[in-house]
């Protein structure tokens, strides 16, 4: 398992033995409990929007707080970034401390997880546009036409309730957009960001100061110049092109990561905790150096939207793939590199089946989620009908 570029810059030995599984146990742990919290939010308003919209009254809700936790902590991904003393759950706990701050409005508290996800790895910064829409809005529902279109039924009844009618009106209306609460958002970022830059040069002053963290931090994500064997895709083909169109692949596969971003949030805006799940996941697929502590952490955010994505497609075969990858990852590497009796290709197979397998439960996911939006939809309009 291929190390992050922090793991590089941060002198691992200091937490070596004991003390250094005892530090990464408690991060795990306390990232499960944070996910708890996030997903018993998420199962409030999921309970509240299928109330008001009069769906799924015999449903049983799943507690995905209680399941995302479970798959976090239980995930053998997890349990192998904490053997293997890596840097990935200190991360992974930075990223769910900042959606734990929004999703509890605690501002300065998603501004610090934000602030320390960015500086360990440059590819949480994406998590600023789902941040911001939660903040702005709120937690995930349904499309807000579903909610007009079900108050505009009710307002024809005469038999409603008029506590009833005004408890619908407030839930459906449009909220507006809270500048105040992003300017605080913003305001915070900056103020931590400050921070965590001052303590870094004084720190650093006799090491290069921060021209030398950022080249060897994020310059060292962007430029890919360690071309060591990982889980990803980018160390093979790199050290497979010519130098002469380096710097233009590097432009793409780098800006491939924007190009997404934009497209998403137009489709999912009413989704923000999803939409952070969507970002993290496709980043762990697009990063220079990934690990395996980058699965374990989108696939806990998955597991929080299991009411919604029920009816997903292809999950057996894309949990037997990720069990076939991870059992047949370990020996390639352990022929090629140690045995010497194969090459490149038996790993980088590999690497190649467990990105694809990533593209297609990503792309699986939103399909489903956008699914459950339509389902809602046309039993918004059936609804409507009868009770017309």
């Amino acid at each position: 398992m291929a190390h992050h570029c922090c793991s590089r810059f941060l002198d691992l030995s200091r937490f070596r033995g004991l003390k250094g599984n005892q530090v990464i146990s408690c991060a795990d742990i306390l990232s499960a409990m944070l996910l708890r919290g996030i997903g018993q939010k998420l199962q409030m308003a999921y309970g509240l929007n299928a109330r008001l919209l009069g769906f799924f009254m015999d449903k049983v809700i799943l507690p995905c707080g209680d399941i995302a936790a479970l798959v976090y902590f239980w995930n053998p991904f997890t349990i192998v970034s904490c053997v293997g003393l890596s840097t990935s759950p200190i991360e992974n706990l930075a990223v769910i401390l900042a959606l734990f701050g929004a999703v509890t409005r605690r501002v300065p508290l998603a501004a610090f997880g934000f602030v320390m996800a960015t500086h360990l790895s440059l590819y949480p910064a994406t998590l600023a546009i789902p941040i911001i829409i939660i903040l702005r809005y709120g937690l995930d529902a349904p499309p807000i036409k579903l909610f007009l279109q079900t108050r505009s039924v009710e307002n024809e009844k005469s038999s409603t309730s008029t506590v009833s009618k005004q408890a619908k009106s407030k839930q459906t209306t449009h909220l507006p957009f809270l500048w105040k609460t992003v300017a605080h958002f913003l305001f915070w970022v900056l103020l931590w960001s400050l921070y965590v830059l001052v303590l870094c040069a004084l720190s650093l002053n006799k090491y290069g100061g921060l021209e030398e963290m950022f080249k060897r931090t994020y310059g060292f994500i962007l430029s890919i110049e360690d071309l060591s064997p990982n889980i990803g895709v980018f160390w093979y083909f790199f050290a497979e092109v010519f130098d002469f169109f380096r710097n233009f692949f590097l432009i793409v596969f780098h800006v491939n990561v924007l190009f997404m971003l934009l497209p998403l949030v137009i489709r999912l805006k009413h989704r923000p905790c999803f939409l952070a799940f969507v970002y993290l996941a496709i980043s762990s697929i697009l990063k220079s150096y990934p690990s395996v502590g980058d699965s374990a952490l989108y696939l806990s955010l998955w597991a929080l939207f299991v009411n919604e994505l029920v009816d997903m497609k292809f999950s057996f075969f894309l949990f037997c793939g990720y069990l076939g990858i991870s059992l047949l990852s370990p020996v390639m590497h352990n022929l090629w590199i140690w045995r010497g009796t194969g090459n490149a290709n038996f790993y980088f197979g590999n690497a190649i089946g467990y990105a694809c397998f990533q593209i297609v439960f990503v792309v699986e996911s939103v399909s489903a989620m956008l699914n459950h939006d339509r389902a809602l939809r046309r039993s918004s309009s059936n609804h409507g009908e009868v009770k017309s």
